[in-house]
């Protein structure tokens, strides 16, 4: 009791001293340090654009904003899945590019990007879920906010800048995988069904998918330094940890909306907001990427004999997830490294004068 008494009265003399600190105090509406980082962001970013963009302004409206309409969306899919196989063939004869240097610009943008829409969105969350709870956060219409629809607006549209990573991988001639060209065309359309069908709970899965990729792209990154980081594997389960939280949240808002709409007669503890095409679909989806993450885990970590596990885990910088260095691996062109390296004979003969 004492320590605690000699750091309360140091905590109360040094607020005396310094009274600028009680305004940095958190509170609910501004969970850091009593700065509306919303504010500020409206601000950095309607003046950078000239006016052009204004966040707190910000409305959207299918047909008026690019990519806001199914036809161009899938046109976008489309193109990018032409570009990457379409380049890899014209590529093929040719000598691989070296970019590593914009490689790691890449990453260390989106991992800043991913960093500022992540806060922004907790700041937003904070005080809706303390006042009113986490199923008015994912089930009421009220948590359809004009800051968080631009904040999913704008994660919406780097998923279309994270189509870079393949071409990328392209350049470089690297192996590509269905787990990340699948995973990509897959979270571009996700994201737009969701913004149209206006689902409540589609914070839950932008909010941690953020927060997956500003670990994963700092540590992709870093093994593009050639640092090497004891988390690597963490990388991959988080991913996984990821879907089957956003499985429980989304398979909940389901029943939710099936049990209100088709079995009233079942329990249920109300609807959930959103269409019924982007309820379904968004199940449909991220049920793929936990069964394809699981079924990529399982071979790379848990099948030690494997060739593909011996090759991934012999790559410098190790595995992260989706976009890690297992995919640059050409696994039919490469030999399945040695469980220890060779000892290296020594030099019997002796040194001539």
């Amino acid at each position: 009791m004492s320590a605690l008494s000699n750091t309360s009265q140091y905590l109360e003399d040094f607020v005396e001293k310094y009274p600028v600190v009680m305004d940095y105090v958190p509170t609910v509406d501004r969970p850091f340090f009593n700065i509306s980082l919303w504010n500020n962001f409206d601000a950095i970013v309607t003046k950078a654009t000239d006016g052009k963009f204004i966040p707190s302004q910000f409305k959207f409206v299918s047909g008026e904003l690019p990519l806001s309409e199914l036809y161009p969306v899938l046109a976008a899919i489309a193109t990018y899945y032409l570009v990457i196989f379409g380049g890899r063939a014209v590529l093929k004869n040719s000598e691989p590019f070296k970019l590593n240097f914009l490689f790691q610009l890449h990453n260390l943008f989106l991992t800043l990007l991913s960093s500022t829409l992540l806060v922004l969105m907790i700041e937003q969350l904070t005080p809706m879920i303390i006042r009113h709870g986490l199923y008015y956060a994912i089930c009421n219409y009220g948590a359809w906010t004009q800051p968080l629809v631009t904040l999913y607006y704008l994660n919406y549209i780097t998923k279309f800048i994270e189509f870079i990573d393949t071409i990328f991988l392209v350049l470089k001639h690297k192996k590509l995988t269905f787990l990340h060209t699948y995973h990509h065309g897959a979270t571009a359309l996700l994201c737009f069904t969701q913004l149209v069908g206006t689902t409540a709970i589609s914070w839950v899965p932008i909010s941690l998918n953020l927060g997956v990729h500003v670990v994963m792209y700092w540590y992709y990154f870093l093994a593009a330094r050639g640092i090497r980081v004891w988390w690597k594997e963490w990388v991959t389960r988080f991913q996984i940890i990821q879907f089957v939280v956003d499985i429980c949240f989304i398979y909940f808002a389901v029943w939710q909306k099936v049990a209100t709409d088709y079995f009233p007669s079942l329990p249920h503890c109300g609807s959930c907001v959103g269409s019924t095409t982007a309820t379904f679909s968004g199940c449909a989806i991220i049920s793929s990427y936990l069964f394809l993450f699981i079924a990529f885990y399982i071979e790379v970590y848990r099948r030690q004999g494997t060739k593909k596990s011996k090759v991934v885990k012999r790559v410098r910088g190790g595995v992260a997830a989706k976009v890690n260095e297992y995919v640059n691996v050409d696994l039919k062109n490469v030999s399945t490294p040695s469980p220890s390296p060779a000892p290296r004979k020594r030099n019997t003969r002796s040194k001539k004068a």
